[in-house]
């Protein structure tokens, strides 16, 4: 069989390849401690699942519009109004499969042939296949642990005389995999760069909004003066509600990028599952003391999570300040020849302890860990690791 140039050179999830080797894993009985996973380790809330269960009963399991039901659409309007102060209609919000699937389809409509697209690094793992499969040209922007794992200024305005037909940026706060945030002061810096070159498009995975630490509060690129109508905004349901199997995510931005959108999702996926569209509306319109709960738990297991690292001799970590992962520079530990790889992979081996090698995102010599697990997992990882390094 003669496959097509896109399906040969896209690469395979190394963070759903990962959680799918630790599960098998532990089905032969090896006692493996796995940080790989991207998701939430708590059940969604009650109200929620209530939610689904009472449309079940009322039989609302046919076709929806396939930018999503008006009344989610409305909840994800008043939503963004309520904690970004930021106007949008219904019809300026497409509901998509996850906020996974709202990026793909944002690219795919955003994006001709070449186009370039900027990402500072490291990034997460699927916006370089994503937009290598809509047609367009990744251009990696090295961040380092002095900016905060951060983009500046002035390396964006440098990327951008170089690429002065950029269609977008990926701007990802908090981030994923290093929890990186900006402030308000940094991105009216980067917005001053992009002001001078309206037609790249900043698209703002904000997915991980309500988990921030140490009093931080969230603010997205399109909060800053002039930027709403130059901001796609992405998000979804997954972290902060613990339903990252429910696949609801969402666009909020420019009306006809969201009919393009539309567009191609009509024809793709006929949209969202209406069962899962009202257990998001029920999310977003609920009691929010779920999110609180469990940002609180993820604080307390961060802060474990980056001391542990920090006391492993020759580890660097940067302090996360949103998100649930750590993202230590493990060089000083990579053989000869080795990256992250090579270390993750007899890490696994010796210790039966799982991380994300950092290449796919980007940093050839850092590791991802989660901190979504259970404080004794953490803790039990950390003294795996202590005896794997030698410390």
């Amino acid at each position: 069989m003669r496959l097509s140039s896109r399906a040969a050179a896209a690469t395979a999830s190394p963070t759903l390849a990962l959680t799918a080797r630790v599960k098998a894993l532990k089905q032969q009985g090896v006692n493996v401690i796995g940080f790989g996973a991207g998701e939430p380790d708590f059940d969604t809330p009650e109200p929620i699942k209530e939610a689904a269960r009472q449309a079940l009963a009322d039989g609302f399991t046919k076709y929806c519009p396939s930018s999503g039901i008006p009344t989610l659409r409305q909840a994800v309007a008043d939503k963004i109004a309520r904690c970004q102060g930021l106007s949008y209609q219904p019809g300026e919000i497409i509901v998509s499969n996850g906020g996974k699937h709202s990026l793909y389809v944002l690219l795919q409509a955003l994006l001709d042939p070449g186009d370039a697209v900027l990402l500072p690094a490291p990034y997460w793992v699927s916006y370089v296949d994503m937009t290598r499969l809509a047609g367009g040209a990744p251009i990696i922007l090295p961040t380092t642990e002095a900016t905060g794992l951060k983009l500046t200024p002035e390396q964006l305005a440098e990327a951008l005389e170089l690429h002065p037909y950029a269609k977008a940026l990926i701007l990802n706060s908090p981030s994923n995999p290093t929890g990186a945030t900006y402030t308000a002061a940094e991105l009216r810096r980067l917005a001053a760069v992009l002001k001078r070159h309206p037609g790249c498009l900043v698209i703002s995975d904000e997915i991980y909004e309500h988990l921030l630490y140490d009093g931080r509060t969230h603010i997205g690129i399109g909060q800053v003066p002039g930027m709403q109508k130059r901001t796609a905004i992405v998000n979804g349901v997954s972290k902060a509600y613990s339903m990252t199997g429910w696949r609801i995510g969402w666009t909020a931005g420019p009306r006809d990028l969201i009919d393009a959108m539309d567009r191609i999702q009509s024809h793709d996926t006929s949209g969202p599952c209406s069962i899962a569209q009202v257990a998001a509306e029920a999310a977003l319109r609920g009691d929010q003391t779920c999110v609180e709960t469990m940002r609180q738990a993820f604080e307390q297991r961060r802060d474990v999570m980056v001391r542990g690292l920090r006391a492993l001799p020759g580890v660097t970590c940067t302090n996360p300040g949103g998100a649930f992962y750590a993202f230590p520079d493990i060089g000083a530990h990579c053989r000869k020849g080795e990256t992250a790889q090579g270390f993750a992979a007899r890490l696994l081996d010796e210790a039966q302890v799982a991380v994300v090698p950092g290449e796919s995102f980007g940093a050839p010599y850092h590791v991802r860990l989660s901190y979504a697990a259970s404080m004794a997992d953490i803790e039990e990882g950390l003294r795996r690791m202590a005896g794997f390094l030698g410390a």
